[in-house]
């Protein structure tokens, strides 16, 4: 079922969900599924599943160092497909431009069609660690909204080289992320709320956000996006702290900012446990209010850790 069919069976209901990282290649499921297992109690009706950048690794060729190109957590869409096998829940891969050319993005789209999964998530993607900004793949898109493009595309039969007459179509629900503080490359607030537009009247059903730790800049955002005339679901993603170096990381990474009785309450504490409890009690006061403001879903970005998510579904849901 599509995330939006979701959002419209919950009439006015905030539903729960989460955000799962793969494994590193060489380890088991059996971890993501205890996470999973954990949370199963707040009924997800779908659960995230992120795709990573390719990297570089060197190896040792009798003292000299080749370079070759990896990826360290493949598997999104098998974990997804694994997921609603064993779950019947539904599941969204991320797709990004980053790393796939279009024909390859073209394959995992066929894939995802013939597994029964309805949901996708199109996002540009971050630079590769090597490079200081983000740079096409020879052959793929430079932007979300040129890959939104060729999702919608397929449900009316256009691929890459030909249109094929069929009646059986994908017809994928198409997510897309939204930044309350902006994207760390744009230049304003209102140029990147013009980029979303984009995204939406390209074909996006649904955005989900950007972490934030200060729920009016969520509100705004809100109202700012639909005063442009996005009118699709907008949902919050939540990521609790959990260790002091968060501080100067999240706002390094993700140009956020932090607020300043948040930074006072992780400051005091003297280990990463209690700034963990710190990061609990901050999302769910979050929650509380987002949930008690009518927002249609509560997403988490869990990072591959339950036990924070779980204290935190516990109190809202």
């Amino acid at each position: 079922m599509k995330v939006t069919e979701h959002i419209k069976q919950a009439k006015g209901k905030t539903l729960f969900s989460f955000e799962l990282i793969p494994p590193i290649k060489g380890k088991s499921i059996q971890e993501l599924y205890d996470n999973i297992d954990s949370l199963m109690e707040f009924k997800p009706p779908f659960i995230d599943v992120t795709t990573s950048r390719e990297e570089y690794v060197y190896i040792d060729k009798g003292g000299l160092l080749e370079k070759k190109v990896t990826r360290m957590r493949p598997g999104t869409v098998g974990i997804c497909s694994s997921i609603q096998h064993k779950y019947h829940v539904d599941t969204v891969p991320h797709l990004l431009c980053g790393g796939f050319t279009k024909e390859e993005t073209e394959y995992v789209l066929v894939d995802c069609h013939y597994l029964g999964i309805d949901n996708v998530m199109a996002l540009r993607g971050d630079s590769i660690k090597e490079e200081r900004y983000f740079t096409p793949t020879e052959g793929g898109h430079c932007y979300a909204k040129e890959l939104v493009e060729q999702i919608r595309n397929l449900s009316h039969g256009q691929y890459l080289h030909e249109t094929i007459t069929s009646d059986d179509y994908p017809d994928f629900c198409i997510g897309v992320a939204g930044y309350p503080e902006k994207h760390l490359e744009a230049p304003s607030l209102q140029t990147d709320l013009k980029r979303l537009k984009e995204k939406v009247d390209a074909g996006a059903d649904y955005v989900v956000t950007q972490m934030f730790f200060d729920n009016q800049k969520y509100f705004e955002f809100v109202e700012a996006a639909k005063n442009l005339g996005i009118n699709v679901p907008i949902i919050p993603g939540i990521k609790p702290v959990a260790v002091k170096r968060h501080l100067q990381l999240l706002p390094q990474v993700f140009r956020i900012d932090i607020p300043q009785d948040l930074i006072d309450a992780v400051e005091n504490c003297k280990n990463n446990k209690e700034v963990r409890q710190i990061g609990v009690e901050w999302a769910i006061q979050q929650s509380k209010e987002l949930k008690a403001a009518g927002v249609p879903v509560l997403h988490y970005y869990s990072m591959g850790k339950s036990d924070n998510i779980k204290a935190i579904a516990k109190e809202v849901f």
